[in-house]
């Protein structure tokens, strides 16, 4: 008795656990959690590329200075860093011979001239044929020729400059004869304005780069000009296969000097592009640089890039449809084929990693 009542008391306060029972009081399974990314939508527009090229600053002339003719160095016009404008004097060289040369056909010369007007004179009288007048003639033309010539050997003794520059080296003093080098350098000049930028661009760029297109370039020293391509090469390189591309540049101040490190900006014809921070850039399964992309159902796909400008912070990519959503946080943590949670952002553009 005992033990039934403790049976039938036990049923009323402990009843059997039901499956309905178990649902009820157990809380059901929680829902998946997706692992959340920050995602930029890009913008296809149309992307003027630039070209940049490494080169140098180049003289438009470089001149050797030498003397024409012999004789003592008496005058030295200029030093190393002179600027000379075009006929300025550089340097005299003085020989007494070559004065004398010109005084004595300025002599002879008059005489042929007083001969000349004084035949003249006689055959207009009928005193003397007229047939001696050609061959008098001919001795006062050969005597201005031969003063012309004295006159021409006195000047090469005065060197002047040949366009406007500046002089780089001199190896000569004043005092000094200059027969024992005749013909020899004494000195160099060049000119500076206006200015090369020249650079070499490769056998698949070539055909971007145009004559007349205006150029950036950006000197080694932070200082910066803007020029001409006035010339590129038809002719590859024998050593690099590169092509030689020469940009004009005004530097009537002398400011950009000659042979300092350059870098060329070409423009490029604009093609459609999209802007992505440098940051969103990471690597697939399979080891391939390149983005990832949320798309429609929240799946991540891998986006090899093709890459056409880089800048500091940013680049220009090719080949994404407009509206692409770039995972530009989280994606080295997430996989392709995985569904995750894009949350749009507005990323800086000059974002670094």
């Amino acid at each position: 008795m005992p033990a039934a009542a403790l049976w039938i008391a036990s049923g009323h306060f402990l009843p059997h656990e039901s499956h309905e029972s178990r649902a009820a009081i157990t809380p059901p399974a929680a829902a998946e959690k997706l692992f959340r990314v920050a995602v930029l939508e890009t913008r296809v527009v149309q992307h003027r590329r630039k070209l940049v090229l490494s080169g140098r600053t180049e003289a438009e002339r470089k001149l050797t200075l030498s003397a024409r003719t012999g004789g003592i160095l008496t005058e030295l016009r200029v030093r190393r860093g002179s600027r000379v404008e075009k006929g300025d004097i550089i340097a005299v060289l003085s020989d007494e011979a070559r004065e004398a040369q010109v005084a004595q056909a300025k002599a002879l010369l008059e005489q042929r001239k007083i001969e000349l007007d004084a035949k003249k004179r006689l055959i207009e009288l009928n005193a003397v044929p007229r047939l001696e007048l050609s061959n008098l003639e001919a001795q006062f033309r050969a005597a201005m020729a031969a003063l012309a010539a004295a006159e021409a050997e006195r000047d090469r003794g005065v060197i002047t400059a040949p366009w406007a520059g500046v002089i780089t080296e001199l190896t000569s003093e004043v005092g000094g004869a200059a027969f024992s080098f005749m013909g020899k350098e004494f000195g160099q000049m060049v000119a500076l304005d206006p200015m090369l930028a020249v650079a070499e661009v490769s056998e698949r760029r070539r055909s971007g780069v145009k004559l007349g297109q205006l150029t950036e370039v950006r000197l080694v020293n932070g200082q910066t000009a803007e020029g001409k391509i006035r010339y590129v090469s038809p002719s590859a390189s024998q050593t690099t296969r590169t092509y030689r591309v020469e940009i004009e540049i005004p530097n009537a101040d002398g400011a950009i000097p000659d042979g300092i490190t350059a870098e060329v900006a070409i423009p490029l014809d604009p093609m459609p592009a999209s802007r992505i921070p440098r940051s969103a850039l990471t690597y697939s399964s399979a080891g391939q640089l390149g983005i990832r992309l949320v798309n429609a159902e929240g799946i991540v796909e891998f986006f090899p890039i093709n890459i056409l400008e880089d800048e500091q912070g940013t680049m220009w990519v090719g080949g994404l449809a407009d509206g692409a959503r770039v995972i530009v946080q989280g994606q080295d943590f997430v996989r392709e084929g995985q569904r995750v949670d894009p949350v749009v952002t507005a990323v800086p553009q000059t974002a670094q990693r």
